[in-house]
């Protein structure tokens, strides 16, 4: 079982950045695909970004490249998502998941281990 922990969340202005950070809760994930979805309000959850074990991989919804970053450090255990440039339009809970197996899938069901999830909220 993994536990995973989001943080970073918040209220920023449009153009704004935060960086999220994903950290599972007594177990290292550095054999994991990790990824990043979001859900916001009235609409599906979706798929934002993923990242290979090694880091050596990533994969981005068309809607985030270019301004969204995913990243790991399998040293502090801890999978991050650098989101720049935002617009009202990325308001969501966005939460980290986790799966065993190798492959960046976007089918967020192909992950076994969720967390909580952060809100965003892009507003001025």
């Amino acid at each position: 079982q993994v536990q995973l922990v989001e943080s970073g969340g918040g209220l920023v202005q449009p153009g704004g950045s935060l960086r999220l950070s994903c950290a599972p809760s007594g177990r290292t994930i550095s054999s994991y695909t990790m990824g990043w979805f979001r859900q916001a309000p009235g609409k599906e959850r979706e798929f934002v970004a993923a990242i290979s074990w090694s880091g050596g991989t990533t994969s981005y919804a068309d809607s985030v490249k270019g301004r969204f970053t995913i990243s790991r450090d399998n040293a502090k255990n801890t999978v991050y998502l650098q989101v720049n440039s935002l617009k009202p339009e990325d308001t969501a809970v966005y939460y980290c998941a986790a799966r065993g197996g190798a492959g960046l899938i976007i089918r967020g069901s192909a992950y076994a281990y969720w967390g909580q999830g952060t809100q965003v909220t892009v507003s001025s």
